[in-house]
């Protein structure tokens, strides 16, 4: 192995675990998180959920931590060359392209979605928002804010993009340690702290309307909670579950790959996995399933509720929450502590989206840290401007299946394959403990091997099967929105080429150089 350049890594192993969480502790955890339950069987999903937890949410976080460390032993930070050291194939740096290609997708989006959250955080603190007391006055405001509404426009919006674009490339910018490291063991915490103040006072509500006494927090939780068992027999129940895990601990991203990377070669993998796993269900599971759904119940009723948890996460977040903040006392301050802490999750994730590439730019490239964010600052800005302008056209919604569906369950597939199958169990298996300061226990050894992978592609297969041909048919997609969607399609596969091509030059001036086999 030739000698590789010193590459950066974390400063503390707490670091490394809350950047890992941070990662995964996002806007999933408090508004996709209860609306899956809701519609799901309550708390009937959380036995498929749990299973999906345990037999692919664990023992990929562990896959991809055991990677992610083998790779950056060798110079590598992205999934194109990672993947290659498992297994010496001319094809396997192109499988790998999609762990560049879904997080840069995801962040192209995400970002802007983000930055909603910190307009809503200032119209919230101003007391402008709270002062619309009607559904429909809500949405007519997020259709406004959004630019969708006739005569409205988005620059109001466009502003709070630019602060949150500059935030993200600030940490990115400072690098691992001083910025995504430092980032994670601020804005943690305080997310932690402030969803618990929004979740004490929400399960405080009681009845808020005496003439409805049955409208209380109580019946919420058990709205949320009280199991229908009929809904286990329906496979959708189970591939909802199991999509959830993936969103929710950004396994199948490329991102765990990429941080654990800067990890040193006796760093435990284990442990630290287990942990950011189990502090991302703490935010998902308690908190997640003690605001919105419970507050919707409260002041809404069964209807209400309902009608919430089937309206989507952007309307539960956006629209019913500021809706309840508006009725109570400090409603601008609770309302504040709800998108600041949705914001702070926003961001500890979104850096963890660019970071695949930036570690590619300069791995692969030999160019140093702040030369790399710049340029792809510029290319990643000038991108993020087809969704802001066309988001009313079914762009973010195209965007989020390809990047933030399809390649999280088709990569983690092939990562589980190539760990397990090609770089070998036991290979495998050694290379998890190496450090631990825990073993995993033996039964998670048959899992792992072929447990993970099967239900992987049982996924996969049942996806293809049941929903590719009419997605891209594009059924349900109206002809106004057709032309953006193929062009949305087409653009994709244009930046997936484009990263392929990179990829392909980096290999050869790596190969030249001496530094790849």
């Amino acid at each position: 192995m030739s000698e590789q350049k010193p590459r950066e890594q974390w400063g503390t192993k707490l670091g490394v675990i809350m950047a890992v969480a941070g990662s995964a502790v996002g806007l999933g955890n408090f508004l996709r998180f209860p609306v899956q339950a809701a519609q799901n069987g309550g708390g009937a999903f959380m036995i498929p959920y749990f299973i999906s937890f345990l037999l692919l949410g664990i023992p990929l976080m562990w896959i991809e931590w055991a990677i992610g460390r083998y790779g950056g032993l060798f110079g590598h930070g992205s999934a194109p060359f990672i993947l290659n050291r498992l297994w010496k194939h001319r094809v396997v740096k192109y499988l790998g392209v999609i762990g560049i290609f879904g997080p840069i997708v995801v962040f192209i989006y995400y970002t802007y979605i983000e930055s909603w959250l910190l307009g809503y955080a200032f119209f919230a603190l101003t007391g402008k928002l709270l002062a619309i007391a009607t559904p429909e006055g809500m949405k007519g405001f997020l259709a406004a804010y959004q630019g969708l509404a006739p005569g409205s426009n988005i620059w109001t919006a466009y502003i709070f993009f630019l602060i949150t674009f500059a935030l993200n490339f600030y940490f990115l910018y400072r690098g691992v340690q001083a910025g995504i490291e430092l980032l994670c063991k601020i804005a943690l915490p305080v997310l932690f702290l402030f969803g618990a103040i929004v979740a004490v006072r929400v399960l405080t509500f009681g009845a808020p309307d005496p003439a409805r006494p049955d409208w209380n927090v109580l019946n919420g939780l058990g709205f949320l909670w009280n199991p229908d068992f009929s809904v286990l027999t329906n496979a959708n129940v189970w591939l909802a579950a199991a999509g959830q895990i993936f969103f929710t601990l950004s396994v199948g991203m490329g991102a765990i790959l990429t941080y654990a990377s800067y990890l040193k070669r006796g760093d435990d993998v284990v442990l630290s996995g287990l942990t950011a796993a189990s502090t991302n269900e703490l935010a998902e599971v308690v908190l997640g399933g003690s605001i919105v759904i419970p507050a919707a119940f409260a002041f809404f009723g069964l209807a209400g509720a309902t009608a919430a948890a089937h309206s989507g996460a952007f309307n539960l977040g956006f629209v019913t929450m500021p809706l309840i903040f508006g009725q109570i006392p400090l409603g601008e301050i609770f309302a504040l502590l709800w998108f600041a802490l949705l914001f702070l999750a926003g961001l500890t994730s979104s850096v963890s989206l660019a970071e695949p590439a930036v570690a590619f730019v300069c791995d692969e490239f030999d160019l140093d840290r702040k030369t790399a964010i710049r340029r792809l600052g510029v290319v990643l800005f000038i991108l993020m401007q087809f969704p802001i302008f066309f988001l009313g056209h079914g762009v973010v919604d195209e965007l989020d299946f390809w990047a933030g569906t399809f390649c999280l369950v088709l990569f983690g597939t092939i990562e589980a394959v190539l760990f397990v199958w090609v770089f070998g169990i036991e290979k495998a298996w050694d290379e998890m403990h190496h450090g631990a300061e825990m073993r995993i226990p033996g039964f998670y050894k048959p899992i792992i091997k072929y447990v993970t992978p099967l239900f992987l592609c049982f996924i996969l297969g049942f996806w293809f099967y049941q929903q590719a041909l009419p997605l891209l048919l594009m059924q349900g997609v109206s002809p106004e929105a057709r032309p953006y969607v193929l062009a949305t399609r087409f653009g994709l596969i244009l930046l997936f080429l484009a990263i392929a091509l990179l990829v392909r030059i980096a290999w050869y001036r790596k190969k030249a150089q001496g530094k790849v086999e």
